[in-house]
């Protein structure tokens, strides 16, 4: 049986987010927003999470993790909620505080198979729910934000839940499974790539590179061809895990055929397009969020319920 290892490529901007993933207190009261702890049930298991409420609410969303061993991150559902961003983060399956089984490189296993991708869709959509039970009802969005391989999760969650009204992703791959793999073997981690190779390059290989793992891939595009709702992509253009031009190329495609869908490319940031030294990117998804909030007709959330 092949050794797990290379699945370490699949790395997310969230790594870098880990000091805004520390335990919170069992409530937080600040000026601008408060914080309560939550547990609620998943595909038979407990997961664990906190909930950010600001003091006015434009729009609320839950984040939905990359890969790795993530707990909740809410160093970055505190830089949300003060924007006037109700946010959901959890510990993913299987880590912190959640029950289950966790699956990735780390333990040996497989986290990006269609099986694992459908069970994480359906953790995200549980912390959905879990979030309209503690928000009353105000016109304003709901959404999902997620960073990395959440680019294949969320696409599923929105596709069946019609409550979900935009979606925002950080370096997000619009390629299979297997696409973001043959990249990643020939990137091979090298942050000078892009000083030696071409598109073109990265083109060859993404498409005729043989696979390495036996598995179905997941194509993103299956799910969003489906949704008539806003989504943002932001990139990095020296991105080494996720094939950007590709990707553009592809959301390109859809706004082709109507969809509410674009895209922001930095050229100089990497993958960490959430987490990187320049704050544009998270700019501008924030405002991005409320221009859609600004025009929203929802019927969602506010302050906490009693």
């Amino acid at each position: 049986m092949p050794t797990m290892k290379p699945y370490l490529f699949l790395l997310l901007c969230c790594l870098s987010l880990k000091s805004g993933g520390q335990k919170t207190p069992d409530s937080i009261h600040r000026e601008s927003f408060r914080s309560k702890n939550v547990k609620f049930n998943s595909a038979g298991v407990i997961l664990e999470g906190s909930i950010f409420i600001p003091k006015h609410t434009v729009a609320a969303l839950v984040l939905v993790h990359g890969s790795g061993q993530e707990t909740r991150m809410n160093g970055f559902a505190s830089l949300l909620a003060e924007n006037g961003i109700a946010v959901l983060t959890y510990d993913k399956r299987g880590v912190g505080k959640s029950g289950g089984i966790y699956a990735g490189p780390e333990v040996g296993t497989s986290n990006v198979d269609a099986s694992n991708l459908n069970l994480l869709a359906l953790d995200a959509n549980a912390a959905v729910d879990e979030l309209l039970i503690h928000l009353t009802p105000k016109r304003i969005p709901l959404g999902l934000m997620g960073f990395s391989q959440a680019a294949w999760i969320i696409p599923l969650v929105a596709k069946k839940n019609r409550k979900i009204e935009f979606i925002t992703l950080f370096s997000g791959p619009v390629v299979t499974t297997l696409e973001q793999l043959r990249f990643q073997f020939y990137t091979n981690g090298d942050s000078k790539f892009w000083e030696t190779h071409s598109e073109a390059d990265a083109r060859e290989h993404i498409n005729n590179d043989p696979d390495k793992y036996q598995f179905a891939p997941t194509d993103p595009r299956e799910a969003l061809s489906s949704l008539s709702i806003p989504g943002l992509w932001l990139y990095g253009g020296r991105d080494i895990q996720t094939p950007v031009g590709l990707s553009i190329e592809r959301i390109d495609a859809l706004k082709a055929t109507g969809k509410p869908f674009e895209y922001k490319l930095y050229p100089g940031l990497g993958h960490n397009t959430a987490s990187a030294k320049s704050n544009e990117p998270v700019n501008f998804a924030l405002q991005w969020i409320k221009n859609i909030s600004s025009g929203s007709r929802s019927t969602y959330h506010d302050n906490y319920k009693d």
